[in-house]
């Protein structure tokens, strides 16, 4: 792709990186923005297979507190009945999130986002139907699940890729929850899987051709920059083909941000804006430039955000984000350096 003076390729629509809403305008021919849902699913770090608390970081809403719940949940009772009143909840869900929507200019499709908590890790028929519903409404382009590499087995991975084969060309993503390739901060955030699981079943999924963001959170305790970059760097030799830099957020009402409360400075290392532009850049710059871009900041409910406030102003920090970036002739994989051959298949 022909790249101007500044190093920034004409289909990035004139950001310094990739990102989602360029791939999308690019493929789609339109912006797709994420209708987030909520499955009432649980998580293994929840329900005592791994812990009850969770992730430290983590709120009771499982990083889906601005998502739309099908209220309906996982059925029991009547087949024929629960799978009619989980039709009617599921598109109650999906309109309510397309209504939180209405502010944006959106286009005519969207993705459904399976946000909250684990979405692999359930009944493989429940997640069978609320996939299908999905990817059967008209104005959804394809859905993007969120979950963990260790609620990935055989029968999920049967059921994505017999999705995958009566649903296209809609498209199926799948989102695992990586954060960092460091064991000693895993161990810490309790992440409750080693790093030798996200690689497993990464390969898996490649080799099924079904395309995986990895998210990554920058600003955990005690890591350095150059401990995120080596994030970076692992993911630049793995085929992901997205990625979502999400600033570390430390909210009330998590274990997180008790040990904030005791000790800010210590649980807190990017609580300015110039902190975490002095980190985020540098990972932009050293990151595969065909690595689709998901997130760069995050958002987080001002009711339970502790730190840092900064992050309440999104638009303040892409735009600062941006200028920087020219000011510094800085752009998305600058200082890559190839070890592996890419491969994407986003």
């Amino acid at each position: 792709m022909i790249c101007d003076h500044t190093g920034i390729r004409e289909d990035w629509h004139g950001k310094p990186y990739y990102s989602l809403d360029a791939y999308c305008k690019n493929t789609y021919g339109e912006k797709l923005y994420k209708a987030s849902l909520d499955a009432g699913l649980s998580c293994p770090n929840r329900d005592g297979t791994l812990g009850t608390g969770g992730c430290i970081f983590c709120s009771a809403g499982g990083s889906g507190d601005f998502a739309a719940r099908i209220s309906c949940g996982i059925p029991s009772g009547s087949e024929a009945d629960n799978s009619a009143a989980l039709e009617v909840s599921f598109h109650q869900a999906y309109a309510k999130s397309l209504s939180l929507l209405q502010k944006k200019e959106t286009g005519h499709r969207y993705i459904a986002y399976f946000q909250a908590y684990t979405n692999t890790y359930g009944p493989v028929p429940y997640l069978e139907r609320i996939f299908s519903l999905a990817l059967e409404e008209p104005t959804v382009a394809g859905i993007s699940i969120a979950t963990r590499p260790d609620c990935i087995d055989r029968e999920i991975m049967e059921l994505l890729i017999r999705l995958k084969t009566a649903y296209a060309p809609k498209f199926i993503w799948i989102e695992l929850g990586l954060q960092t390739i460091h064991e000693k901060t895993a161990a810490f955030i309790r992440r409750g899987y080693p790093l030798s699981c996200f690689a497993d079943c990464l390969n898996r999924l490649y080799d099924a051709n079904i395309p995986v963001i990895a998210h990554v959170i920058l600003g955990l305790p005690g890591e350095t920059k150059s401990d995120m970059l080596e994030t970076i760097e692992y993911l630049n030799a793995t085929p992901v083909s997205g990625i979502k830099l999400q600033l570390l957020h430390i909210l009330k009402d998590t274990d997180l941000g008790q040990l904030y409360l005791e000790a800010p400075d210590q649980y807190c290392r990017l609580n300015s804006l110039e902190q975490y532009l002095d980190v985020l850049i540098p990972c932009i710059t050293h990151l595969r430039a065909d690595i689709v871009i998901h997130r760069l900041t995050g958002d987080a409910p001002a009711p339970l955000l502790l730190a840092p406030l900064f992050s309440r102003n999104k638009r303040l920090v892409l735009n600062t984000l941006h200028k920087k970036m020219k000011e510094q002739h800085a752009f998305q994989g600058q200082y890559f350096t190839e070890r592996k051959k890419p491969c994407t298949i986003l």
